[in-house]
């Protein structure tokens, strides 16, 4: 279910202290009930997910179109991403966060863990168009348990950057979204993620 803005800006996330120059695109609340110990749970989940590879054909095609433009107009070279054409939020992370573990790596997506925490978990992309971020959390949902929540934060890079977030908009809300909220009920209810290969030190990272 999509959710307001103010579902995100309201809580007290560390993510806010990095990302003052970055837009909230989205916020989801994820359809993940459990307990206050099932965050690492869906933090293995998403980090190895691959909606290229999901069960919506929509989707897959959508993917590979975008992977395929990328590779023509040359979105996604070395020289566009984190540490080339914009630096890592990492060097925003204020001591503590720096200290802790990044989190886990992404199987299929590029992204890149920034940090790890009991209720948080922020992942930084870049290419050509835009720096984005994926932010998770972890909060009671009301009931006496707990749910997952995403929000989607992006800078766009120029007038390319923002025709580009613009041009995909209605694709991410109508046909994105709603199957990949739906696979992770699927894979939520089968357990997926529930036994991390290297056990916690696979999940924490460095």
């Amino acid at each position: 279910m999509r959710l307001p803005n103010t579902a995100h800006t309201s809580r007290p996330w560390r993510i806010h202290e990095l990302t003052n120059d970055f837009r909230l695109e989205d916020v989801w609340a994820l359809p993940t009930p459990g307990g206050p110990a099932d965050f690492p749970r869906l933090v293995r989940m998403m980090a190895a997910g691959d909606p290229s590879q999901g069960s919506s054909r929509a989707v897959r095609s959508l993917f590979a179109i975008r992977w395929k433009l990328g590779e023509l107009l040359g979105w996604d070279r070395p020289d566009s991403g984190l540490g080339s054409r914009v630096p890592t939020l990492r060097d925003r992370l204020p001591v503590d966060l720096r200290d802790a573990p990044s989190g886990p790596d992404f199987d299929a997506l590029p992204f890149t863990s920034l940090y790890l925490i009991d209720d948080e978990w922020a992942a930084e992309i870049a290419n050509r168009t835009m720096h984005g971020v994926m932010h998770m959390g972890w909060l009671p949902d009301g009931t006496g348990g707990y749910r997952g929540q995403m929000a989607v934060l992006v800078k766009p890079n120029g007038l390319l950057g923002s025709a580009y977030m613009a041009a995909i908009r209605p694709f991410r809300h109508l046909l994105v979204y709603p199957p990949m909220m739906r696979q992770i009920v699927r894979e939520w209810r089968t357990g997926a993620g529930r036994r991390p290969p290297g056990g916690r030190a696979a999940l924490r990272g460095t």
